[in-house]
């Protein structure tokens, strides 16, 4: 089996936050399982930044600046961000990329060549924020639940339209037969729900009214809709082999974007005759001290800004488990420093550095051993990493308990002494080995001292709070 991974790609109004990192390191720990157990060159990784449309002109626009120069800095910084996280992605994909925007081209060309494309009229409410066009139900008080400060804009424009309305037969056979599509079970049901109220929707944009996207290549005076445009970049990474078989391709993304990834994706690629995606797993949203992030509250914090103060390693740790997997979770640096200090300091940091100090006094000449596995397959294939990690420091665990009841430091007899140390050797091995996709940098220095005569025994030093 084959696996393409992907994230949603970000919007570069505005350099991602914590919230939207939470994604890609979340993909990112499914993705480094997979190298491990299947094999680094059965797994591709995409993630990447969504660059036209008219919140980002607009941005550009305000900044006083060119909007190819504006998203050039913006994507800049995301990829910084990603990169102080050490997500491991195989492409860095833009949708300014020329060979995206041909590929959007010709899927859009191709859909409309098999009769789902067709011009029309359209007057709508369309949120800025969300680049989508709304209906009275999707809104409050005549806003937009999402960007309550934006003004909703009326719009009446010729358009093209995709014939979204034609496939709620076909979703709905396919969400009946693949009851894991949408994952976890609670977003499947939302987006279930949400099949009979699918309309056609516009996918062009006229220049005059939008300037900024590719160029529709049915008619010079509209450009393709930044969502129609923007989804297709999945299949411009991996189009080679999007239809294999054997290649299951799972996408990762919030619950915002849910609705266009597991109905309108869907729909498009059935327009072209394109496999549909296996999974697309929706997390929730993360929120800061018990508030949203956002600009507006001025309360954004970037990776690289904790990265700095606690280590990519701490921040993974923490997001992957008690990030929103599932449902909304809260994010504290006061909570941080707790779980740090009480799970990798106290815990396996703890237990690291007893059972190699004993082996450095001990002169113990660490072996590789041939197998002492711990399976974490059921809960990758959940795509359950925090269940993962509970497994993992249940181990870890039971080899602080086994080194007090033996009272091994007690312990004479070297042969027996030995005996216990390459058992507690062993054991930590393939705990490091599994909390790879976690805690990527500091597995490497683990087994470095391993190799080393444990050169090094403390991988996690205490953080002091702060008063």
């Amino acid at each position: 089996m084959k696996y393409i991974i992907t994230t949603a790609i970000d919007y570069t109004n505005d350099t991602i936050h914590l919230g939207h990192a939470y994604q890609k390191v979340l993909a990112d720990s499914y993705v480094r399982f997979l190298r491990q157990t299947k094999g680094p060159q059965n797994v591709k990784f995409v993630t990447g930044t969504d660059e036209f449309g008219q919140k980002v002109e607009k941005e550009a626009k305000s900044k006083g600046i060119e909007t190819k120069t504006f998203v050039d800095e913006i994507s800049k910084r995301d990829q910084e961000e990603q990169d102080s996280l050490q997500v491991s992605y195989d492409r860095f994909i833009r949708t300014t990329d020329l060979d995206h925007q041909v590929t959007a081209q010709e899927f859009f060309k191709k859909s409309y060549e098999n009769g789902f494309i067709y011009e029309g009229e359209f007057q709508g409410k369309y949120c800025e924020g969300c680049e989508e066009y709304k209906t009275d139900k999707n809104l409050l008080e005549d806003k937009c639940p999402l960007h309550p400060n934006k003004e909703i804009i009326i719009t009446t424009e010729k358009n093209y339209f995709f014939k979204w309305s034609y496939f709620r037969d076909f979703l709905k056979k396919h969400f009946d037969q693949n009851q894991e599509f949408v994952l976890p079970k609670s977003k499947f049901n939302e987006m279930y729900a949400l099949i009979d109220e699918i309309e056609d929707i516009p996918v062009t944009r006229r220049k005059e009214n939008l300037n900024w996207g590719i160029e529709c290549p049915i008619d010079s005076n509209h450009v393709i809709y930044v969502w129609f445009d923007a989804l297709i970049n999945y299949y411009t990474f991996a189009k080679n082999q999007w239809n294999d078989e054997d290649t299951k391709i799972v996408h990762f993304l919030g619950k915002d974007n849910a609705k266009f990834h597991a109905l309108l994706w869907p729909a498009m690629l059935k327009s072209v005759d394109l496999k549909i995606p296996s999974t697309i797993y929706v997390n929730s949203f993360l929120s800061l001290n018990g508030q949203k992030i956002s600009k507006s509250l001025g309360n954004i914090i970037r990776p690289s800004e904790l990265v700095g103060k606690y280590s990519s390693d701490a921040i993974r740790y923490y997001l992957l488990k008690f990030g929103p997997i599932v449902d909304d979770s809260d994010f504290s640096e006061s909570h941080l420093i707790d779980i740090y200090n009480g799970e990798l300091a106290n815990g396996i940091g703890n237990t690291l550095s007893r059972v190699f100090s004993l082996a450095k006094k001990n002169n113990i000449i660490f072996e590789i051993p041939k197998s002492i596995p711990i399976s974490l397959d059921s809960d990758f294939d959940n795509f359950r990493p925090d269940k993962a990690l509970e497994v993992i420091f249940e181990k870890i665990s039971e080899i602080n308990k086994n080194i007090n009841l033996n009272e091994v430091w007690k312990i004479n007899d070297k042969e027996l002494l030995t005996k216990y140390i390459k058992e507690y050797l062993n054991q930590l091995y393939f705990i490091t080995i599994n909390l790879k996709p976690f805690i990527p940098n500091t597995c490497e220095k683990i087994i470095e001292s391993m190799e080393n005569n444990f050169v090094v025994t403390n991988f996690f030093p205490r953080i002091e709070k702060k008063d």
